[in-house]
C-alpha cells in the first residue's frame, strides 16, 4: 500500500507522485527499474521486458534514450503479482 506523506517532504529516487484530495494530501508510489523487478522475481531481465511487452506486466514507459527502452513497475503492481499464485508466461 502506498505511503501517504505530508507537503515538503523529499521523494526518493524512484517516485510518482499523485495528488489526492485537496492539496494537504499526496501519495508517494516507489518505481521500480526492470533489473530491481528481475531481481525479486529471482529471473532475467529480458523475461521482465517480454512480460511488459506482452502485457502481462503493467508498466510505465519512459522516454526513449539509448540502446533499450525503459520502463518503470509500480511496486504495488510487483506486490499484487507476488501475492497471486502464478508468474506471467
Amino acid at each position: 500500500m502506498p505511503s501517504l506523506k505530508g507537503k515538503g517532504e523529499n521523494m526518493s529516487r524512484h517516485s510518482a507522485t499523485l495528488k489526492g484530495v485537496g492539496d494537504t494530501a499526496m501519495v508517494e508510489e516507489e518505481l521500480l527499474t526492470v533489473r530491481e523487478v528481475a531481481r525479486r522475481l529471482r529471473v532475467d531481465d529480458t523475461t521482465v521486458r517480454r512480460w511488459i511487452k506482452s502485457g502481462a506486466l503493467e508498466a510505465i514507459t519512459l522516454p526513449h534514450r539509448g540502446k533499450r527502452q525503459a520502463y518503470r513497475v509500480k511496486k504495488s503492481t510487483l506486490d499484487k503479482l507476488l501475492k497471486s499464485s502464478q508468474l506471467p508466461e
